[in-house]
């Protein structure tokens, strides 16, 4: 078995308020291991944005162990990490976002122009490498901050909602691209939702979390085929409309009944 890319051993992480501990998330216990594409799922609240802070080191877990690529994680080391919003620099031009993150990366300044130009291609954007941030839309902006997360080539890639902003449409070929540039890699990616149709699409493996504090309902393999079929034709299949329904009612099953 190769080494795990996350482990988390035990781990749970609770609040601190006036009122005494709010506990958010576990225990629980996790392995994401190379080539993986785990989707985290569950109801608002669950704490899918705990678990990865807890998974990047940006909080410290109260219980528990958390190992990225083998040792206790640190902020901004060893994964690129992709958030709701872009967090573009608006001073920057699109390729300068990019650039900006290979420097950041350790690339040599006399490689870094045609590094942008590559992973710019990856995410469709070739041509506006010249244009200003907030002269592009949302979904470009989003794919300027995959490109971003992808300039140090990360082993590991972390998604938090990143297209929920998103229309509809704009959504779905989103999700797409990330199939396609994920798919057949050894990258491993750790993507947060609450939708369930999205996880059934990209994942090769579902995490279904409880309601607060989030513990781990379902963790299910998708034997889906993550190449060589259309959108279409995976999201019409009776494969995909049954994992659907099946995670689907895991999640309804964790919400708790008011008190």
């Amino acid at each position: 078995m190769p080494d795990a890319l996350v482990e988390l051993l035990g781990v749970a992480h609770s609040y601190r308020t006036r009122g005494g501990a709010v506990p958010a998330l576990g225990p629980l216990d996790l392995r994401v291991d190379p080539g993986e594409f785990v989707v985290v799922v569950g109801p608002s609240g669950s704490g899918k944005s705990t678990f990865l802070r807890v998974v990047t080191g940006f909080e410290r877990p109260s219980e528990g162990e958390v190992r990225l690529l083998g040792r206790p994680p640190v902020p901004g080391r060893d994964v690129g990490i992709v958030f709701q919003q872009p967090r573009l620099f608006p001073w920057r031009t699109v390729a300068g976002n990019v650039d900006t993150a290979l420097k950041w990366a350790g690339v040599p300044r006399a490689d870094r122009p045609q590094r942008t130009l590559e992973l710019l291609g990856q995410v469709g954007l070739a041509e506006l490498g010249p244009r200003r941030t907030w002269e592009i839309s949302g979904g470009q902006q989003q794919r300027v901050a995959i490109a971003r997360a992808l300039a140090a080539r990360p082993r590991l890639l972390l998604m938090d909602e990143p297209f929920a902003a998103l229309d509809a449409l704009t959504r779905e070929r989103l999700q797409e691209d990330v199939r396609s540039l994920t798919a057949g890699g050894s990258q491993g990616v750790v993507f947060v939702t609450h939708s369930v149709d999205e996880a059934v699409f990209l994942a090769s493996r579902i995490v279904v979390l409880t309601d607060r504090p989030g513990r781990i309902a379902l963790d299910l393999p998708v034997p889906l085929p993550r190449e060589g079929v259309s959108a279409d034709e995976l999201r019409g299949s009776a494969e995909y409309a049954a994992l659907r329904g099946e995670v689907a009612a895991a999640v309804r099953s964790t919400v708790l009944e008011p008190s």
